[in-house]
């Protein structure tokens, strides 16, 4: 059991502006606080429901606990930007830092502030709510049954590696209506970038590149498809707005869904609760899906926001430029607003999982991934209905990633069946 007491878990001061307010820190990195960050939180709520942080390389900054707090904080984009620009420490900040990719700037709309965000994420929200919700679930079933395929007559698979982590990237590739081929390599190149590493910038460039020809096709054949709805949209958004937001939502679409599939069917396959049972009384999927958001979310936290002035935010003094990290897995567990699943309380929305106010996840995104996360499980139960876990669910390892709650792998028996 990983020890979380005063002597263990906090760290020396951070170096900074303001060292004095970043005494007893919580350094948000490394394998205890990985593989446990649910008892992290609980410990740093004992300090109050925003307390001092450290990220990788002790760099400081404020993590937000406390669901009200954090509704604060998300609901005042104007006091709270997300422009990174405004950071008070980016001379204490090495070009390489680990983290970098989620605070550096980039003129894509998770950066922009005021009108110039609402012009764009406008444009990308009427985008996606004109899919054909048909033709996606048709995709999405597609893209589940030819996966389950290529594993089911083993009779073993890897459920992240093998099903969960391709699936988002194949659908979200046949709704920017990119060639199989391009679809298959962007697959291989996103995974690369998003595992970070020398590789990942190179990644990176090729992904950019796949992109733009992206967009020279659809200026000559436009389609049913969202970055021909993108080009012909009112807002005429530039080329370079057009990639950036294009990969954005990709990249945010892709992880935080393979990752809300991973962790709904370790649910399903380790809690009694969603057993299948002679009387049929096992919870449904949607259940499933619903209290893997509230109590294993896939983003744990989101980097982050800066004070445009010294301002307080749950009784600490939060000077102008200091950086805030969205605890929304921490905000979900909040004891003032968690549900009771084990009574039965299964009609709780009200989760931070997809962020909120004016930089949460457009509409309908939410919407989208749950219609792929849902299907993939329901699905996949219903190919392998006496799958079970291949190794003790002690043995599970979870990525070392501070944002992302995801397994590393979940390897899976079965009876070997046959394609269709």
């Amino acid at each position: 059991m990983t020890d979380f007491t005063q002597s263990s878990w906090f760290a020396n001061p951070a170096e900074g502006p303001d060292q004095n307010a970043f005494e007893g820190a919580f350094p948000m990195y490394g394998r205890a606080y990985h593989q446990n960050p649910a008892a992290a939180f609980d410990e740093m709520r004992r300090h109050g429901p925003v307390v001092p942080i450290l990220l990788e390389g002790d760099v400081p900054g404020w993590l937000v606990l406390g669901y009200r707090e954090l509704r604060y904080v998300l609901s005042n984009p104007k006091l709270f930007v997300r422009d990174s620009r405004y950071w008070n420490q980016w001379d204490n900040i090495p070009p390489d830092w680990p983290l970098m990719a989620y605070v550096g700037y980039q003129p894509s709309m998770l950066f922009e502030i005021g009108e110039a965000h609402e012009r764009r994420a406008g444009a990308v929200s009427e985008a996606l709510a004109a899919a054909d919700q048909f033709e996606l679930r048709a995709n999405c079933e597609r893209v589940t049954e030819g996966l389950i395929n290529t594993f089911i007559g083993s009779g073993r698979a890897d459920l992240m590696a093998q099903y969960a982590n391709p699936i988002p990237l194949l659908v979200l590739g046949s709704m920017l209506g990119l060639p199989d081929a391009d679809t298959r390599a962007l697959v291989g190149e996103v995974a690369t970038t998003l595992n970070g590493g020398p590789a990942a910038m190179e990644a990176y460039g090729r992904v950019q590149a796949i992109m733009t020809g992206l967009l020279e096709l659809k200026r000559r054949e436009p389609g049913p498809d969202l970055p021909s709805r993108l080009l012909a949209h009112p807002a005429n958004l530039t080329d370079e707005e057009l990639i950036q937001d294009l990969l954005l939502t990709m990249t945010a679409g892709h992880d935080p869904t393979a990752t809300w599939i991973g962790n709904t069917l370790q649910l399903m396959l380790t809690d009694d609760r969603f057993a299948m049972t002679l009387s049929g009384g096992r919870r449904s999927v949607g259940q499933a899906l619903n209290e893997v958001l509230w109590k294993e979310a896939p983003g744990q936290i989101a980097i982050g926001r800066w004070p445009i002035m010294d301002t307080q935010v749950g009784g600490r003094r939060i000077k102008a430029g200091d950086l805030l990290v969205s605890g929304l897995a921490a905000a979900n567990l909040d004891p003032k607003v968690r549900p009771d699943f084990h009574e039965g309380s299964v009609g709780n929305h009200a989760h931070m999982s997809f962020g909120y106010g004016a930089h949460g996840c457009p509409h309908p995104a939410p919407e989208i991934a749950e219609i792929i996360a849902h299907i993939a499980v329901e699905t996949l139960l219903d190919r392998l209905p006496d799958v079970v876990l291949a190794v003790p669910q002690s043995s599970l390892e979870w990525r070392s990633s501070i944002q992302m709650r995801s397994l590393e792998s979940l390897p899976v028996e079965f009876t070997p069946g046959y394609r269709i």
